[in-house]
């Protein structure tokens, strides 16, 4: 049990972290607001991370390692098309955007325009993130090509980042019109984009 208390101490922080940062941000977020709804020591956080910053750091690898395995498992599914499992992967993007609740915010979207500018390793860790993300993007259309359930007239990894920044640009746009019109438009654009064969859905 001692040797699984560390991990879930440091496991604990991150949870509650990613709770606090969803519905605060990062800027607003005291280290006491932490140790406090974790229940944690400052000695305590301090041994798993050198500063607030740090914390933030590994609060988002660990938050995309979550989110890679997601993405991957759905990706691995060889009992529908490519073109349904992307689409699939849009549609669980939409109902976490327009959902309540602190729960099912992309910390992406919440962190880009905050910390980008303020914390050179934060920046950093989002950006390795969504690159993998955006690999993960190129091999589901790669796979659509090879299936025929997508036509896309451009490259994979091109397309795969051009969806990125569309659908990242309407969740902020959801954010403030607070309804889901944005979102009901990336989906319509993305459908065109991958040129998707509904016929080969069927």
């Amino acid at each position: 049990m001692t040797n699984n208390a560390p991990h879930s101490t440091q496991a604990h922080l991150l949870s509650i972290g990613y709770e606090l940062i969803a519905a605060k941000g990062f800027a607003a977020l005291g280290l006491s607001e932490i140790l406090s709804r974790a229940s944690v020591s400052k000695g305590s956080f301090y041994h798993y991370f050198k500063s607030k910053e740090q914390f933030g750091e590994a609060l988002i690898a660990h938050y995309f390692g979550v989110y890679y395995n997601h993405i991957d498992a759905l990706f691995a599914r060889t009992d529908i098309t490519a073109a349904a499992r992307f689409m699939l992967h849009w549609q669980g993007w939409a109902q976490h955007q327009c959902a309540s609740g602190t729960g099912n915010q992309c910390l992406t979207v919440k962190l880009t325009a905050e910390v980008a500018d303020l914390s050179e390793g934060m920046r950093q860790a989002l950006h390795t993130g969504t690159d993998q993300i955006l690999n993960r993007y190129t091999y589901i259309i790669d796979a659509g090509v090879e299936d025929g359930s997508m036509r896309p007239q451009l490259p994979p990894a091109q397309l795969g980042l051009i969806l990125y920044e569309l659908w990242l640009g309407a969740s902020l746009l959801t954010k403030i019109r607070r309804n889901h019109t944005a979102l009901d438009a990336a989906k319509k654009m993305t459908e065109q984009l991958l040129n998707i064969n509904h016929h080969k859905e069927t």
